[in-house]
């Protein structure tokens, strides 16, 4: 936890006399990161200390047969070929059972064979187009998901922030629920302290007050404002 000691100085207009209350400023996230699956840790790209953006690797496991299996899905799903020789067949068939209803209708000019079987090919083309378009859909379906299982693999920072803890290394076994990576979004800090009653009633929240830190840090005093009393 990242702790600073500080003085809130409460200005004059809220008080008759100003007086000095020390509290803790804690991070907005501070946070124990783990994977979601097991594996072999495969790669460590950060360490205490670093900022990191949001979405950034923090740790990579070993995923080769997640990324084999997103690549066969994909190929999988890149071979439209009878897809697009079956769009192509319904161009052509079409409009040959309407040359043969028309026909059918001209006494002597289209067997009632000839007429079925027109009619029949043409259904059957349809059928075949809606299977084909429907596996199309179950294989991108199937192509998400082999990424979903391959990202898995990666444990990512959800906000940006400073990685305070590494707590595993290159070939060693990763477990679902084991803190391995400790990061702190300190963008926003929140200042939290125990004052008296008294002084507690003349608080407001959404009230500006000045905020110092111990000299010994050499930081300017900053401007905070009240979310809660």
């Amino acid at each position: 936890m990242v702790k600073f000691p500080l003085a809130l100085l409460l200005a004059a207009p809220l008080f008759a006399s100003a007086a000095d209350y020390t509290g803790i400023v804690h991070a907005r996230h501070q946070l124990a990161l783990s994977v979601a699956a097991p594996g072999l840790v495969a790669a460590v790209p950060v360490q205490p200390g670093r900022r990191v953006q949001a979405g950034q690797v923090l740790l990579q496991l070993d995923d080769r047969v997640q990324a084999l299996e997103e690549q066969r899905r994909r190929i999988v799903l890149d071979d439209v070929s009878e897809l697009r020789a079956t769009e192509e067949r319904l161009k052509l068939v079409q409009p040959l059972a309407e040359d043969a209803r028309r026909l059918a209708g001209t006494k002597g000019a289209l067997s009632r064979e000839d007429l079925a079987r027109a009619e029949l090919d043409l259904l059957t083309t349809r059928a075949r187009l809606l299977q084909l378009q429907a596996q199309e859909e179950r294989e991108k379906s199937e192509l998400a998901g082999a990424a979903a299982e391959r990202a898995q693999r990666r444990l990512v920072a959800p906000v940006g922030g400073v990685v305070t803890k590494v707590g595993i290394d290159v070939g060693e076994w990763a477990r679902p629920g084991d803190p391995l990576v400790e990061l702190v979004d300190a963008s926003v800090l929140q200042l939290r302290l125990n004052i008296p009653a008294v002084a507690a009633r003349a608080l407001k929240e959404g009230a500006a007050l000045q905020v110092s830190v111990e000299p010994a840090l050499q930081l300017a005093p900053v401007q905070g404002r009240i979310v809660f009393v």
